[in-house]
């Protein structure tokens, strides 16, 4: 039995907001009891390998029997899976909370920067790409994942969200809506230890 008040951890939010930043410090912080971490990108390798999806040594490309659609659901699901079944997982992607929504002991964490030109800077300086190619790319993947991920995931919010009574059901789609995680950072007035130490505090280790 985990001695935290909470078995996994889940970190979401858009890019440049700095949920890969609180992952590696984590990570780094809670390794040594056994905590493993993830991004999205790392989770799916890791997941597909484990199911048999594609061999490690031919690159990452799905199974040709898998829509894009379905391979997509497959790994997200498998998020799911992990933080209901496993325990110490740390899962940071744009949907690993809302896929542990309604699992008992999963510390949802939302992180974001209130302020859209310090997300871009921090997208430039990361990326080493010029501003205006930061913004676009920043625009272009929200709406595309936001309105791809809302028709793969209607019913999903219907069942998880709207009758849970988070949402109403003519809100449209918005998987970082504040009452849907545990924990919500701006990480432009919070720095990179605060926010760490706000995540351990509401981690905390039981007495």
């Amino acid at each position: 039995m985990s001695k935290y008040f909470y078995n996994n951890i889940t970190i979401s939010g858009l890019p440049g907001g700095g949920s890969t930043t609180l992952l590696k410090l984590l990570k780094e912080e809670l390794k040594l009891d056994g905590w493993r971490g993830f991004s999205g990108g790392e989770f799916m390798r890791a997941y597909a390998l484990e199911k048999g999806l594609f061999r490690q040594d031919a690159g990452i490309h799905h199974d040709s029997r898998h829509y894009e659609d379905d391979f997509d659901r497959l790994i997200d699901y498998g998020m799911k899976e992990k933080v209901s079944q496993e325990e110490k997982w740390i899962i940071e992607s744009w949907l690993s909370s809302f896929m542990a929504q309604g699992v008992p002991g999963v510390l949802k964490v939302l992180i974001y920067c209130s302020d859209d030109s310090v997300r871009i800077d921090r997208i430039v300086n990361r990326d080493k790409v010029t501003v205006e190619k930061a913004k676009l790319n920043m625009l272009d993947r929200y709406h595309a994942n936001l309105s791809k991920w809302s028709r793969m995931y209607k019913k999903e919010w219907e069942k998880w969200v709207v009758l849970e009574g988070k949402a109403t059901s003519n809100e449209p789609i918005n998987f970082w809506k504040d009452n849907l995680y545990d924990l919500v950072i701006d990480t432009y007035s919070t720095n990179q230890q605060e926010t760490l130490q706000k995540v351990l505090k509401k981690l905390e280790i039981k007495n």
